[in-house]
């Protein structure tokens, strides 16, 4: 791992002014790292009764984030594909779909709008044509916090230009998302679509790691790992090539011998991009056991667990709060908080909400707005100076991270099955709901088909769920 000082100058001092963790710190330490993953392109819509609460959420979380770690941090988050798709997944979206990207940064731009100012945060751009909006919304954005909106223009310009010319993979870009701070650091996503492998690709930038725009500028690329670039002029093994078309342009003769030593160089095998980190994310819509880390979610679920009834009002200083509820207060907790290295898994944090097709169960709106009432709550007794209830929260995730060691197993199905019976009573709801309710037909009745049914029968009191301790 690169020292710590290199990869973030600011590290020690931040520390030193009890601004950030060592955990912040080795966060901090993997932003410049590139990766890829596969993201399935997935139509449908996002239903208002869930963009509404994931625009509540969206904000609430990155209050939360604003107020322990402050806005720049936020934005090396959001840096972060991992950290990206499981604030998607914690949300109620489709957990492993390109979806995420467009409803995450939607969410993120109608919900900060009304405290842009106070955060110092300001999102701009977004899919089709408001993502040739953003120069025009950067420069407003100048005018009233001082910012040069120019430079910020211009950045916007180019990151465009690079992954629609200089990156030539068959992805057309259709999103451009642009998130600035006060201070003037920026993080950048883009999208772009393969419409004939059905695939996306999710580029990541972030100012802090920039040095050139036009050699390896960006935090991380995710898209398909078994499909190689076809043209990256942006890796630093390409400065040899860009230096020959220049050359080129004026000595045309000497383009067949510089196709000739190409052709040898690949003949004998080029460096591999195998060893970069990925997300590989699956085309089947369903939670399975593969796709999350037994451990995580069983010492989420243990420490939920030990947070008996009786203690939920000392645990949250508030009432009302069930198991459920603390389970889900969890997971957010833990995108508030976590390392890098726990969001491998983002399927996990799909359990805390739900996903509106129903996977890995339906919606539970009644869990949704009560994580959304603990939590505002919470952010906003911290704003008057009272930080007990974020600390709370922050005291659970520490709590299962501790009891990872212990778990062994999760009866993940039957977790499945209990919260499957139970959707009426948590006020589940899925895109199907309203389909039926509408008599539509949408595509979305075609995955409920392919969900297998549970093998086991979870007890009803998640307590009691079969934890295996090692």
């Amino acid at each position: 791992m690169p020292q710590l000082s290199a990869a973030f100058p600011n590290c020690a001092e931040a520390r030193s002014n009890g601004l950030a963790s060592s955990a912040l710190c080795h966060y901090a330490a993997l932003m410049p790292r590139t990766g890829s993953a596969s993201l399935p392109l997935h139509g449908g819509h996002v239903p208002p009764w869930l963009a509404q609460r994931m625009t509540r959420l969206g904000r609430i979380i990155t209050e939360a984030i604003v107020l322990h770690y402050g806005a720049d941090e936020f934005l090396r988050r959001i840096a972060h594909p991992f950290w990206f798709q499981s604030f998607g997944a914690v949300m109620g979206m489709d957990w492993h779909s390109s979806g995420i990207t467009t409803s995450v940064l939607g969410s993120l731009k109608r919900g900060l709008a009304p405290v842009s100012h106070e955060l110092g945060l300001y999102v701009c751009g977004g899919r089709g044509n408001a993502s040739r909006r953003t120069p025009d919304e950067l420069r407003a954005v100048a005018e009233t916090t001082g910012l040069d909106g120019a430079a910020l223009s211009r950045a916007s310009r180019l990151v465009a230009k690079v992954d629609s010319a200089a990156i030539q993979d068959g992805y057309s870009l259709y999103l451009h998302g642009f998130i600035v701070s006060k201070s003037g650091s920026w993080t950048v996503v883009q999208q772009g679509m393969h419409e004939e492998d059905r695939l996306a690709r999710r580029y990541h930038w972030l100012s802090d790691d920039v040095k050139s725009f036009v050699e390896e500028p960006h935090a991380a690329i995710e898209g398909s790992r078994t499909k190689e670039l076809l043209l990256n002029m942006t890796d630093a093994r390409a400065r040899a090539s860009k230096a020959a078309q220049l050359v080129l342009l004026q000595r045309p003769d000497r383009v067949l011998d510089e196709v000739a030593k190409l052709r040898q160089s690949v003949a004998e095998g080029a460096p591999s991009t195998a060893s970069l980190p990925h997300l590989d994310l699956p085309d089947h819509h369903d939670v399975r056991r593969d796709d999350v880390s037994m451990r995580r979610l069983g010492a989420t679920l243990l420490a939920a667990a030990e947070s008996a009834p009786d203690d939920y009002e000392s645990l949250l200083l508030t009432k009302g709060v069930g198991a459920r509820t603390v389970f889900a207060l969890a997971n957010v907790a833990e995108v508030i908080h976590g390392a890098p290295s726990r969001f491998s898994d983002p399927a996990r944090f799909s359990l805390a909400h739900g996903g509106k097709d129903g996977f890995p169960y339906a919606v539970p709106l009644k869990v949704y707005d009560e994580t959304l009432r603990v939590l505002k709550d919470a952010v906003s007794r911290a704003k008057l100076g009272n930080e007990d209830r974020l600390s709370a929260l922050r005291a659970l995730d520490d709590r299962a991270r501790a009891l990872e060691p212990v778990v062994r197993d999760v009866d993940f199905e039957g977790l499945l099955q209990e919260e499957h019976a139970k959707k009426e009573e948590l006020g589940g709801r899925t895109v199907m709901d309203d389909a039926r309710e509408t008599g539509e037909r949408r595509s979305h009745l075609a995955y409920s088909r392919k969900r297998s049914a549970p093998r086991s029968v979870a007890p009803t009191d998640p307590r009691q769920l079969r934890l295996f301790r090692g």
